[in-house]
């Protein structure tokens, strides 16, 4: 067929994780939030329904990138809002990267970078972490039009310091944009760094320390030069009125935000030693999962018997992966039926 675009009959898309439609699970493969958002963000939503929902949304989500700059330190000017920061990173890519273009990235990581990259036919550099999940050295060298860092990474949680990205953001001539979507659950942010290298992007994402994934809001900071142009290529209305009135009141409750992200970071914490004592390794975590594995076990009988027993966990089929499990932290109840079904089929292992 001539229908679709020839890379997009060639290209495999990106596989989110699983949904289920049917059936109750404990869901701990797409890093949601347990806990429930701030009451304050229940009370706006209701407040904006009342008004009525037959008008547009304000294209430029002014009140939103006011508080958003207001709460993180920086001007409107150096912010855009996005349907998620899945959004933003769409954006991006469509206002930077031409046909044969070179992207880089780390990996392995969030692969939806590799699906952006192949839609705009730029050309994908892999740079493979070393064991300990540090920034590959090649990387600063690498003469790319766009970087994408995701800090911490996704999938193995870990992070690199701040002084790491900003010796990236001095080294490279092109675009270096940090996906912090998890960036809440970490001790660093790069945001300071927005305001001195005109050409690093960072985005952050209210889906997972904010509990709003069902909302999908995303922000990204960068110099105004760069705003203004990915303001060109978004949807007209890419943010609808309900996010962004959800979105102003959760930045107005930080501390509602902060008191759940101990709450996961403890949690986490005991996690991780639960799956020590069962055999399994883990990646030290600044995120809301861990990655924990066996080296060179394929986890996926462990996945389809947590998945029998109504766990739902996250395992790639990828090399380099297929000896790990990816795990949401979520609640203590739930870590707990977890950590018993776990021990119940490392148990009955051969």
């Amino acid at each position: 067929m001539g229908t679709l675009r020839r890379v997009v009959r060639k290209m495999e898309g990106y596989v989110p994780g699983e949904q289920p439609s049917a059936g109750t699970f404990i869901k701990l493969n797409t890093n949601e939030n347990p806990y429930p958002p701030s009451p304050k963000v229940l009370e706006a939503l209701r407040k904006e329904i009342e008004k009525g929902l037959n008008l547009y949304p304000d294209p430029l989500a002014t009140t939103l990138r006011q508080t958003a700059a207001r709460v993180y330190g920086l001007g409107e000017e150096n912010v855009i809002v996005g349907n998620g920061s899945d959004d933003l990173l769409t954006i991006i890519s469509r206002a930077c990267v031409d046909s044969g273009d070179s992207v880089a990235m780390p990996a392995p990581t969030y692969t939806l970078y590799d699906t952006l990259v192949t839609l705009q036919e730029g050309v994908h550099h892999h740079f493979p972490f070393p064991p300990d999940y540090s920034l590959p050295a090649e990387i600063k060298s690498f003469p790319a039009k766009v970087t994408f860092l995701a800090n911490p990474n996704s999938p193995s949680g870990t992070a690199i310091s701040v002084t790491q990205v900003e010796e990236l953001a001095r080294a490279l001539r092109g675009i270096l944009v940090v996906d912090e979507a998890y960036v809440d659950f970490a001790e660093e942010t790069s945001l300071p760094l927005v305001a001195r290298y005109p050409t690093l992007v960072v985005l952050r994402t209210l889906s997972k320390s904010f509990s709003l994934a069902g909302l999908r809001i995303g922000l990204g900071f960068a110099h105004p030069d760069l705003i203004r142009g990915f303001l060109k290529v978004k949807d007209s209305y890419n943010v609808n009125r309900l996010s962004l009135v959800a979105g102003c009141a959760a930045l107005e409750d930080l501390p509602w935000m902060l008191s759940n992200r101990d709450r996961i970071v403890k949690t986490r914490d005991r996690l991780s030693q639960g799956l020590n004592e069962l055999g399994y390794r883990v990646h030290t975590s600044r995120s809301n999962f861990v990655l924990a594995y066996r080296t060179g076990e394929c986890q996926e009988k462990i996945y389809q018997s947590l998945k029998e027993r109504g766990i739902l966990v996250r395992h790639f089929d990828t090399p380099g992966l297929k000896d790990s499990l990816r795990i949401t932290v979520g609640s203590d109840s739930m870590m707990d039926r977890f950590l018993e079904e776990m021990r119940k089929i490392v148990k009955g292992l051969p």
